[in-house]
């Protein structure tokens, strides 16, 4: 008989877990007293189980271990008897359950950390992406702020605050070939919540007549506070009141924060 192809098989690994057949078991006994290459190879992969259930279980004492390790240890001068290979074929198939469950918390401990990496790079993506959009924002607004007020052809209103806010202070930049109206609201309080500030354009002769021409919306948001209105030809002057969110039909005089003519 060749038992290096015999050991190769890997009946010996189902032997020692305890997977086979009580006639198969027997089988290998048999052999294992007549072949000391194969009564070898069987204690080779017992004392390897041992060792790699000694090394990774927190479930088995040391102790116990250590006693299936010396009973390994001893020197065999025969087969082992049936009724004591089941016995270490139970410890043997206790320390591949220890093995095993300590493999399968380690996979779920993987997983686990898996997904709170994912969470996190999904999050710091989004955070990114938002600070990206942010810059491009402010970009923007800086962008449009500079080109309006280098712009030669811009006719500048400086509007001076009101009764009912003095500090205040707005320009218009005001393109007559164009019809093109910017706000420069940099020198305007915070809007209190639920209102708005709306810009008007004000015919004087033959009566005063308020064209609304926009909203300064997003006021927070626009850090530059350079707000593009709609166009105007025949403006004589130019207001902004405050007014409840959305804007009203005609100007709250009692909320007019500035005013200046052309």
């Amino acid at each position: 008989m060749d038992t290096k192809q015999y050991i190769e098989t890997g009946i010996l690994e189902l032997y020692v877990y305890g997977l086979l057949s009580e006639t198969e078991n027997t089988e290998v006994s048999q052999l294992a007293q007549k072949h000391p290459e194969i009564e070898a190879e069987i204690v080779s992969i017992e004392k390897a189980i041992v060792n790699l259930s000694t090394s990774f279980s927190p479930f088995l004492s040391a102790e116990n271990f250590e006693k299936i390790k010396a009973k390994l240890d001893l020197k065999h001068s025969k087969v082992i008897p049936m009724k004591s290979i089941s016995n270490r074929n139970q410890y043997i198939g206790w320390a591949a359950a220890a093995i095993l469950f300590v493999g399968v918390g380690y996979q779920y401990l993987q997983l686990s950390e898996t997904k709170n990496l994912v969470a996190t790079t999904e999050k710091e993506k989004a955070n990114l992406q938002e600070n990206v959009a942010s810059l491009e924002l402010k970009n923007k607004q800086t962008t449009t702020a500079l080109t309006v007020v280098r712009d030669t052809k811009n006719t500048v209103i400086t509007l001076g605050g009101q009764a009912v806010s003095p500090t205040s202070s707005a320009k218009i930049y005001w393109n007559k070939e164009t019809e093109v109206v910017y706000v420069d609201a940099s020198g305007l309080p915070e809007p209190p919540e639920g209102m708005v500030y709306q810009i008007w354009s004000l015919k004087l002769q033959p009566q005063l007549t308020p064209t609304s021409i926009g909203l300064l919306s997003d006021f927070t948001a626009n850090k530059e506070r350079i707000f593009a209105v709609e166009k105007t030809s025949d403006a004589e002057a130019f207001g902004i009141t405050l007014e409840p969110a959305g804007g009203s039909k005609s100007p709250t005089m009692e909320q007019l924060y500035t005013l200046g003519k052309v």
